[in-house]
């Protein structure tokens, strides 16, 4: 059933195109960020060990409602690594997990990439494809993602 709630079809599309695309950028960065927890080494093992779960557990959540979020605007969630890494903003690189310090800077730098797409991308989904509840949800996540940067941060300042 197609949707009905005030939104030209055409801006519903430019939209989710947004949307899954953001999708993707969640996605490898929660794989970078289980890589992480995986494979991390050191004598602060456990601490970055936990503290990366809480990371990806929290980026689970974030994908779970960006692909409802589509949903709900009457589209696909893409669904596939394939799909995935046709559309990522993110660089996929092998990690030196003896060097915890070289894997916290990716994990910050992959957040602050979210921060700059998101923030490039409010302001066109609110004001151009008029979607005020889309440039709220997308400015939520942002804030997630300021306040993970800045705990990722503090580990290596």
């Amino acid at each position: 059933m197609k949707t009905s709630i005030g939104i030209p079809d055409h801006n519903i599309e430019e939209i989710v195109t947004l949307l899954n695309t953001l999708l993707a950028d969640e996605y490898v960065l929660y794989t970078k960020t289980r890589n992480a927890h995986w494979n991390v080494t050191g004598p602060n093992f456990y601490e970055l060990h936990k503290f990366f779960e809480t990371h990806y557990e929290a980026l689970d959540i974030i994908i779970d409602d960006i692909a409802e979020r589509v949903r709900s605007l009457g589209h696909y969630a893409l669904g596939t690594l394939k799909d995935f890494l046709n559309v990522t903003h993110m660089d996929e690189e092998n990690q030196e997990f003896s060097n915890p310090t070289q894997i916290i800077q990716t994990l910050v730098n992959d957040h602050e990439t979210i921060i700059r797409i998101i923030r490039n991308d409010v302001t066109p989904i609110s004001e151009k494809y008029k979607d005020l509840g889309t440039a709220d949800f997308v400015t939520g996540i942002m804030e997630q993602h300021e306040k993970m940067a800045w705990m990722l941060r503090s580990h290596i300042s």
